[in-house]
């Protein structure tokens, strides 16, 4: 069964630290892309950070550059997001997807991701 997990979501407070984990089974992530996004209560779903095929592309959202790495372990089949400094704002439920195109993340074209994970909350507060 093709699927992506997020997991590493937690409460944590202002200026803490967390790495969100996205597991694939069922097929290899090595060569898609992969798209970090996303949606905090009353919201829509925003773009977050996007990493190329050969990892040599990378994409953050204005609001996390600086603050958020994007990364991936081949041998683990997983990528990760790394948050720093995390602030209230970026409480949402986190989801990770595939980009079987290769540039829909970096064009924002949400509705050409795919294998969408379940997400993972991420609450900043005090």
């Amino acid at each position: 069964q093709v699927q992506l997990v997020e997991s590493g979501g937690g409460l944590v407070q202002p200026g803490g630290s967390l790495r969100l984990s996205c597991a694939a089974s069922g097929f290899t992530l090595a060569g898609y892309g992969v798209g970090w996004f996303r949606q905090a209560p009353g919201k829509e779903r925003e773009r977050v950070s996007c990493i190329g095929s050969s990892d040599s592309s990378t994409y953050y959202a204005d609001s996390v550059q600086g603050r958020f790495t994007i990364s991936r372990d081949k041998a683990k089949n997983t990528v990760y997001l790394q948050m720093n400094s995390l602030k209230p704002e970026d409480t949402a439920v986190y989801y990770c997807a595939v980009d079987p195109y290769g540039s829909s993340c970096f064009m924002g074209y949400t509705d050409g991701m795919d294998y969408w994970g379940k997400g993972t909350l991420v609450t900043v507060s005090p």
